[in-house]
């Protein structure tokens, strides 16, 4: 496990994480971003608030990514269901039901 310390949004935070070094960074990056957009579009607003905002917003991007991703593997599963459908034998056909059959 790696320890990180890391100045976000002016706070200086430390923690351990499995998270790789540039993963964490690219985190950092979006909520700093993001804080930014907040800010300049909600000038009047606390930082609590726009904190708050921020979390939602975070928050409605993983459900939505959540969504996506269970209506993915649905759509995966009915194409594979059709896949094993169209590589099984047709009811009844073996030997015996062909008008020939290879015997030794």
């Amino acid at each position: 496990m790696r320890s990180y310390n890391l100045s976000v949004l002016g706070l200086e935070v430390s923690f351990k994480a499995e998270a790789d070094p540039q993963r964490v960074e690219q985190a950092r990056q979006l909520v700093e971003e993001r804080y930014n957009k907040l800010k300049f579009h909600g000038k009047q607003l606390s930082k609590e608030k726009l904190l708050t905002f921020l979390v939602l917003g975070l928050a409605d991007d993983l459900l939505q990514s959540n969504h996506q991703h269970q209506e993915f593997d649905k759509r995966l599963a009915a194409l594979l269901a059709k896949i094993d459908e169209h590589n099984q034998p047709p009811a009844g056909d073996d030997d015996e039901s062909l008008p020939w059959s290879v015997r030794d």
